[in-house]
């Protein structure tokens, strides 16, 4: 069974059983405690511990899942893959123990022409938790052998999510794979060869201070006993395909075929390879399904994991010796497999390669620069005289140039060099830490806010910002590491509270302001502003000259520049949310957004992409209220009186019972808004729509320059217009029927040289056919050919073969210098005599360090090595040999 009938199967089998089929969820999903979704009962949680009232009583999902705590192993083991689909059925206080185990029993072991998945019951075994009586009662009584039910421990049959929330014993299925993959004993004695299939969750805890698999708290039980199950597909399918692992599975296997293909390789050949041809086959298809849900590569948090998928990935093929981009030619092929399941992977395509080549193209200038780098390392080592690459050196690469440490090893070693991986991991702690300090300092969520608070008790932070970009003030308190210091000196990074400020501070999708402080032999610099707790304004500072202690008397000065230039891209932001609620539609509300100077992203509610035509319209509708130059106001009022008036809330936000309402053009854009802003919407000056793309299930994404930005991206384009326009020799306006033309005339022309070159191929038939051998009772071609396409050497097989008449006959051509292709013809009586194009062509790429295959009557494949053409027409020979001599 493919990979898709098997999950189709499995949602047909619970529906068919009064279960709502419910769609997966995307990877990104709005739970707190999650990076991405790694359980296929993460969108039930709510259900599970009550905070929502489920609609149905039982559901079937298919949901996509991350996970990637166990990267390191993936492409080692059968198991590890970060990007997997979990099937799972649910009931929320409906059927419990009995009913879950008597539906799995009868979909595992019913026929597959009966709807389940037809596992021999005599291959199977479960396992229940130590003392439950009950489950173990149940496996007994569907027909499961005592002997095949072992009773484990709360590590192995206790499932929750890893954080906060429900769980319960559990019970596992596995299926025993055989003797040639490990000992007898079921899973108690090897998990090889008795692999996990599904896992049914009997929740019935609501658990609290999860630290571990087995240490963890329990808050109470949960208000029903529900079923939560999760059976992983990959799993089932390279059982029921009867492939090695999840790798070979039909979903997979082509992308590592591809990757081998492009590497020279032959898998199953050497470990090494093949462990980076699985990482291969499984990040390319992870880094596939987070884009399609909207992740984008960056260095924190979701960005940074497809970062590393997809450039652990490129590093693996450079490691097999692929030097070129390969992410052109592996992803078009996951997204083909993928979308028989996940159309979105096909709809989202232009974004998902735009961003996947771009990151492909940075990773490769980066490995381009770094290797210069490196080199100038080996040299200074060597001349030293050690051999032994320093910790610094190989962190340089890594933090500087992207280097994952396993690409350093390996030059280092080809160099002849090892490296100091103690002093690395020292330093990649210390970085780690370093990261935990700063982002603690930063947001002040990550360590206890009793500083802040303590501070906050002092008074709340006037903001003067909204009239004077100048304040004079006074310092309240200055904090580092989360402590209140006397004063700090020269050099160090501090926090800073001041009784009065007019910077900004990041909130409401608005960047923070930059900027200075200054005093008597003072200079700090303003890197950062936020909120910590309410009322409180902390600046993250550098300190530059003097020294910063508590009480002293300051000048706050925003940047002016980079405030106006704040003020134009939220302003844009309301216009663009007012021109999409206007065009898209009422629907279309905000589902996130950030700006900064130059630059706004705008999250929206919307289930179907913007046309080309839509974005031009939305473009313009933006530019036309630019235009008119409305005025931008701003009213304090009631909460409950600004929604009556129609006030937008922005997304995430929290309101007091007094609100700043923001309107331009009112009520054309009235929403609710504490941010910065032009005081004319002509102040904005120009918007540049760059981007529209989907971000996960239900939300889109619009993205724009903004100001002078949109102006040199404006001015850029007309620059490649004219010349183009220049090299073609036509006007900017004539340039897209000109190209249009050329295009037309290349085609055409294609068309007639591949005709040509088709019909003089055709014409050395004959010649084949007067060449053609003898062998018994059969007739054989069996030759090299020049260079020619895969496609016209099919051509020319089926031509020779059809001149060579009824009897039986076979013709094997090769072809190709750098990478051979082989086809293999038969005809009607050829095949009766048990000479099938299918099984030559497999025999004869194996000479060619590849493999081949197709129908009995017409057979084609290819390798690496032009050197075996010989032997590879001399094995077709041979089995013609064979049955010749037999006629």
């Amino acid at each position: 069974m493919k990979t898709a009938d098997i999950r189709r199967t499995y949602l047909d089998f619970f529906e068919k059983r009064g279960h709502t089929v419910v769609p997966s969820a995307p990877l990104v999903y709005n739970d707190p405690t999650l990076l991405f979704v790694n359980a296929g009962m993460v969108p039930f949680k709510p259900y599970f511990i009550g905070d929502e009232v489920a609609p149905f009583d039982r559901a079937v999902s298919s949901q996509k899942c991350v996970r990637t705590l166990d990267i390191e192993e993936v492409g080692k083991t059968t198991r590890h893959g970060t990007f997997f689909q979990m099937l799972g059925n649910f009931s929320f206080g409906d059927y419990f123990k009995e009913g879950a185990i008597e539906y799995a029993w009868e979909l595992v072991t019913s026929p597959q022409d009966q709807g389940g998945f037809g596992f021999d019951g005599d291959r199977i075994w479960t396992t229940v938790l130590t003392d439950d009586d009950e489950a173990f009662a149940m496996w007994r009584a569907v027909g499961m052998p005592a002997e095949h039910i072992q009773r484990r421990g709360i590590k192995d049959n206790y499932w929750h999510m890893g954080v906060p929330g429900p769980g319960g014993p559990c019970s596992e299925i596995y299926i025993d794979r055989g003797p040639q993959y490990g000992p007898d004993g079921g899973p108690e004695a090897d998990e090889d060869r008795f692999l996990e299939i599904w896992n049914l969750v009997f929740q019935t805890q609501d658990l609290i201070g999860v630290r571990s698999k087995t240490d963890f708290d329990v808050a109470g039980d949960l208000p029903k006993k529900n079923i939560d199950t999760g059976a992983g597909l990959e799993r089932i399918a390279y059982l029921l395909q009867g492939k090695q692992n999840m790798y070979e599975i039909d979903e997979v296997w082509p992308v590592i075929e591809r990757a081998a293909e492009l590497a020279g390789k032959t898998y199953g050949k050497d470990h090494g390879d093949d462990v980076r041809l699985r990482v291969v086959g499984d990040h390319v298809r992870s880094g596939l399904m987070l884009m399609s849900d909207g992740v984008s590569p960056g260095n924190e948090a979701r960005g940074y994991v497809l970062r590393r998928l997809l450039r652990r990935a490129i590093r693996a093929m450079r490691l097999l010796g692929v030097h070129d981009p390969v992410l052109s030619e592996l992803l078009p092929i996951s997204r083909d497999l993928m979308k028989v399941s996940w159309p979105d992977v096909a709809t989202n395509w232009a974004r998902i390669s735009d961003v996947a080549y771009a990151e492909e193209d940075t990773f490769r200038r980066t490995l381009t620069a770094g290797t210069q780098i490196f080199d100038v390392a080996v040299r200074r080592t060597k001349e030293s005289g050690q051999d032994t690459l320093s910790g610094t050196d190989a962190f340089q690469l890594h933090d500087t140039y992207g280097f994952p440490i396993d690409l350093t090893l390996e030059m280092a070693e080809e160099q002849g060099l090892t490296v100091d991986r103690k002093a690395f991991q020292s330093l990649m702690q210390e970085q780690r830490d370093r990261a935990k300090a700063d982002a603690r300092a930063k947001k002040g969520g990550m360590v206890s806010t009793d500083t802040y608070r303590e501070l906050r008790a002092g008074g709340e932070t006037a903001f003067t910002g909204y009239d004077e970009l100048v304040t004079p003030s006074i310092v309240r308190g200055v904090v580092r590491d989360g402590r209140v210091v006397p004063e700090a000196r020269p050099g160090e990074t501090v926090e800073v509270v001041l009784a009065e400020t007019p910077f900004y501070a990041e909130s409401g999708g608005q960047d923070a302001d930059l900027g200075i402080i200054t005093g008597d032999g003072l200079h700090l610099d303003v890197l950062d502003v936020q909120r910590p707790v309410p009322g409180l304004v902390v600046h993250t500072v550098r300190v530059g000259e003097g020294e910063l202690h508590t009480g002293q008397t300051v000048d706050a000065r925003v940047d002016a520049d980079h405030r106006f230039s704040s003020r134009q891209a939220h302003s844009a932001t309301h216009l663009v949310h007012a021109a999409l609620r206007e065009l898209v539609g009422p629907s279309a509300v905000q589902a996130g957004s950030y700006n900064k100077p130059g630059y706004l992203r705008f999250d929206f509610n919307s289930t179907q992409a913007l046309s080309k035509d839509l974005q031009q319209a939305i473009e313009g509708r933006t530019m036309e209220a630019i235009h008119d130059d409305l005025g931008v106001s701003t009213t304090m009022m009631n909460l409950d009186d600004a929604k009556q008036a129609g006030a937008m809330a922005m997304f995430g936000e929290k309101y007091p019972d007094r609100v700043r309402v923001v309107q331009m053009g009112s009520p054309w854009s009235l929403e609710l808004c504490g941010g910065t802003h032009v005081s004319h919407t002509s102040q904005i000056g120009l918007v540049a729509m760059t981007g529209e793309s989907s971000i996960g299930s239900g939300i889109r994404r619009v993205e724009f320059l903004v100001g002078s930005q949109a102006f040199d991206h404006f001015a850029a384009e007309r620059q490649l217009v004219q010349g183009l326009a220049d090299s073609l020799r036509t006007q900017p306006e004539q340039l897209a029927d000109r190209v249009a033309r050329m295009a037309e005339q290349l085609k055409a022309a294609e068309k007639e040289i591949a005709a040509y070159r088709a019909k003089e191929l055709l014409a050395t038939a004959g010649a084949f056919v007067d060449r053609a051998v003898r062998i018994g009772g059969v007739t054989l071609v069996a030759e090299t050919v020049a260079e020619v396409a895969p496609a016209d050497l099919r051509t020319l097989a089926t031509e020779i073969r059809g001149r060579l008449g009824e009897n039986p006959a076979v013709v094997a051509l090769v072809s190709g210098t750098q990478k051979p292709a082989a086809v293999v013809a038969t005809t009607a009586a050829a095949r009766e005599a048990g000479l099938r194009a299918g099984d030559l062509i497999r025999v004869a790429c194996a000479e060619l360090g590849g493999k081949g295959g197709g129908k009995p009557d017409l057979a084609q494949g290819g390798g690496t090595d032009p050197a075996g053409a010989p032997r590879a027409l001399a094995v077709v020979k041979a089995a013609v040999e064979k049955v010749g001599a037999t006629r």
